[in-house]
């Protein structure tokens, strides 16, 4: 058969198409006041791939939300590809990219739908503001921010209100009032002292006052730096005392810090050290509630871990949803700089931008460097091969806090803490059916029961113990009946539960321990990074078959089992631990 009638053709000169090319980049191009716009925000470059998240705080900040136009003037600016640019501000919660004509919401309110605060009404709350602030007001869902002792909490643009109501959060948008308000640097406040009590009160508002670096350094702060950067100290005492006291990561791992110190260090330099202040673990609140109060004792632990391993430059990452504890760092950090107690490294405060896997170890440092916070496959680790390809230091906030108190007071002053057989101090995030929640400052190995009677006041008012999370959503769920199991590292693993950071969340007859779990499930579902199939999938199937009246067993267990054993990381291994803490011993509710 003949061929069909060529379709007509418009030609174009292979001059002009030459000419085009030479004139003309190819792809979309910045306009000059996409680019004028952005440049006046980020200041001229070179600008480092690393710096993208902090470049993209920037441009949301100012705007409300990120510009297709901004982000191609910003990978223009920055030499990335628009894909690379647009692939990581995609992937954070925080950011929301709009096209060039849409207009961003002139404020977001973000209520939290954490356990502690769906317990404690976040829903009604949320149900209530449902069209009432207008148009230009958005309202959202938020995963946990940090204030459980304070549920249910609602944050207006940065500034959170505890125990929110639809009025408070109204009168709050009404005023404009969408800042962290600035907090004193007039506290007095000693760790020691709060050994055996209660750290903060739930009462005690969002901006409490802290120790400032004046006031600190005549107590005698930065002094145990000094005299190791000095030579008037030895490293391998500070490594004795650390081994001596037992010091474990308080991020959740577990891991002895005086070993992972000595790992680090005998790798050849350049070595990093990258500390994680996360804290997105629902239920922990722990690390805010230190560092709101005094600051520098945690950054004096930096210091002494820095120059114990021998670490080139130090990076911290703070959670986003901490906007008053990263002013206090941000100042803090700025007058250690003009008066130094003895040469510093390099400390630079990284954001973080609403994202829970960033507090896995690899991921952070992936959102360090400028990328997607995807965990990375191991081996290497990362005290090998970790931030820019150095071997890292990478710690918990609360791990460093301990140091200096544990080295100037020795390893015996920490061990002679504890109960039922555990030794050392361990800061519990209570929350839930107590009478006063809070950061409680307990001898590891406390029972929960101990706990709540000793520490919160007992239950709180026509409440009785049911069942509890010891350490958060990742941790399991135990019934009233285990309530005497010791809390502590390595001792609730044969009951299908751990510690992690030992964020304590506590039930009553009033709640289902199944509603829990499906919290948690929906909680990890919204925050798998999506790498790896099982979490993923498995996270959204699971939370699907968990609301159900009577649970599909065999296809749960099935979920359970390739989540726990093909998951990359601790995401997807310990999110069947909710479900399978329900079919041990919550069985009835599930029927």
């Amino acid at each position: 058969m003949p061929n069909p009638p060529a379709a007509a053709e418009t030609r174009i000169p292979v001059e002009t198409l030459r000419r085009r090319a030479r004139s003309e980049l190819k792809g979309r191009q910045p306009s000059q006041a996409a680019r004028e716009a952005v440049r006046a925000l980020i200041g001229p470059g070179p600008h480092a791939p690393d710096q993208l998240i902090e470049l993209l705080h920037r441009l949301n900040d100012a705007h409300g939300a990120l510009f297709e136009g901004h982000l191609v003037a910003l990978a223009a600016e920055m030499r990335l590809a628009m894909a690379e640019v647009v692939e990581v501000a995609s992937f954070y919660h925080h950011f929301e990219i709009l096209p060039d004509d849409a207009a961003a919401p002139a404020l977001t309110v973000r209520v939290c739908d954490g356990l502690a605060c769906a317990m404690a009404g976040a829903p009604g709350l949320m149900a209530a503001l449902a069209g009432t602030l207008g148009a230009q007001v958005r309202v959202v869902h938020a995963p946990c921010v940090g204030r459980c002792e304070q549920a249910p909490v609602a944050v207006v643009g940065q500034r959170p209100l505890p125990q929110a109501t639809a009025g408070a959060v109204q009168a709050a948008v009404t005023a404009g009032e969408s800042t962290h308000p600035p907090a004193a640097d007039d506290a007095a406040f000693d760790p020691v002292a709060k050994a055996l009590g209660t750290v903060a009160e739930a009462v005690e508002g969002i901006a409490p006052p802290y120790v400032g670096l004046a006031a600190y350094r005549a107590a005698g702060g930065y002094q145990l730096a000094a005299e190791l950067v000095n030579g008037e100290r030895n490293a391998d005492e500070v490594l004795a005392a650390l081994d001596g006291a037992g010091l474990r990561g308080l991020g959740g791992a577990g891991f002895p810090a005086g070993r992972k110190w000595r790992i680090v260090r005998g790798y050849e330099a350049p070595r990093l050290m990258a500390v994680n202040i996360d804290e997105g673990e629902p239920g922990t609140f722990k690390d805010r509630t230190y560092l709101e109060r005094d600051p520098h004792r945690f950054l004096e632990g930096v210091l002494v871990a820095a120059q114990v391993v021998g670490t080139e430059a130090v990076y911290l990452y703070l959670r986003d949803e901490y906007a008053g504890c990263r002013a206090i760092l941000e100042c803090e950090l700025a007058r250690l700089r003009e008066d130094p107690p003895c040469p510093l490294p390099p400390i630079e405060l990284r954001r973080g931008a609403g994202a829970y896997i960033c507090g896995e170890e690899s991921a952070m440092l992936e959102s360090i460097e400028g990328r997607r916070g995807e965990p990375r496959l191991r081996p290497p680790y990362i005290a090998e091969r970790g931030l820019f390809g150095r071997p890292t230091l990478e710690h918990n906030f609360e791990t460093l806090y301990w140091v200096r108190d544990i080295v100037e007071r020795g390893p015996a002053w920490f061990t002679s803490f504890g109960r039922h057989g555990r030794t050392g101090l361990r800061s519990f995030s209570v929350s839930g059916r107590v009478k006063q929640p809070g950061v409680k400052l307990a001898p590891a190995g406390i029972t929960l029961r101990e706990l709540v009677d000793e520490y919160c006041g007992g239950m709180a008012e026509g409440h009785t113990l049911y069942a509890y999370l010891p350490g958060g959503a990742s941790g399991g769920i135990l019934p009233a009946s285990l309530a005497n199991v010791p809390l502590d590292f390595d001792t609730l693993q044969p009951h299908g539960c751990f510690i992690g950071s030992a964020a304590v969340i506590v039930l009553s007859q009033h709640d289902r321990a199944r509603d829990a779990a499906l919290n948690a499930m929906r909680f990890f579902a919204d925050e798998s990074c999506g790498q790896c199939t099982p979490c993923r999938v498995g996270t959204e199937k699971a939370a699907r078959l968990m609301q159900q009246g009577a649970w599909d067993h065999t296809t749960l267990d099935d979920l359970s089992a390739v989540m726990a054993d093909a998951s990359i990381c601790g995401l997807g291994q310990a999110a069947p631990n909710a479900i399978r803490c329900v079919q041990r011993y919550f069985a009835d509710e599930v029927k």
